[in-house]
């Protein structure tokens, strides 16, 4: 297994159908409590532990998918918003680094339940042309659309969601 990606890296070709959009709309929706799940009963010093060698601590994954998805969040509020924005990309490494990464990860779970109500509300408001609207990275200038968006962000939940339940099955945890 390679732990970088436990359940591989995020492909999707062809057409995304309505039903796929649905199916990753509710593992947004259901991701805050399933981690949640993942996490429970983890001592302070297991939190601290990597799930890689040269990895993130569990601690560190829980926050930052709280920071990614606040910024995937504004990312679809921008599409929605603007014609093709520009968005704007950032250091994940450096905010894992950052002192609330240490934090107790109550804050971030908390936050992402919070942020995947939202989410959801507005996911479940979106049309058929809502799903088309994109916009660009500046470093690859590479043009997204929401429903590739919506698809990269459930898999991203997931991913990091498997990043703790694996180091779990491996040591016993």
């Amino acid at each position: 297994m390679d732990y970088r990606y436990p359940i591989g890296k995020f492909e999707f070709t062809g057409e995304i159908t309505a039903d796929q959009r649905e199916q990753w709309i509710r593992e947004i929706e259901t991701l805050p409590a399933r981690l949640r799940q993942a996490v429970a009963g983890l001592s302070e010093d297991q939190l601290n532990l990597p799930y890689r060698e040269g990895g993130w601590t569990l601690r560190q994954v829980v926050h930052h998918v709280a920071d990614s998805h606040i910024n995937s969040y504004t990312r679809f509020k921008l599409a929605l918003t603007e014609d093709n924005p520009t968005i704007r990309p950032y250091f994940e490494d450096r905010w894992a680094e950052l002192p609330d990464s240490r934090a107790d990860i109550q804050v971030s779970l908390t936050l992402l339940e919070a942020l995947h109500q939202r989410w959801v509300i507005l996911l479940k408001s979106f049309s058929e042309a809502d799903y088309e609207r994109t916009f660009q990275h500046p470093e690859s200038g590479k043009t997204t659309s929401l429903a590739y968006n919506l698809g990269t962000y459930a898999w991203h939940g997931n991913h990091h969601l498997a990043h703790i339940t694996s180091l779990r099955t491996r040591l016993d945890l």
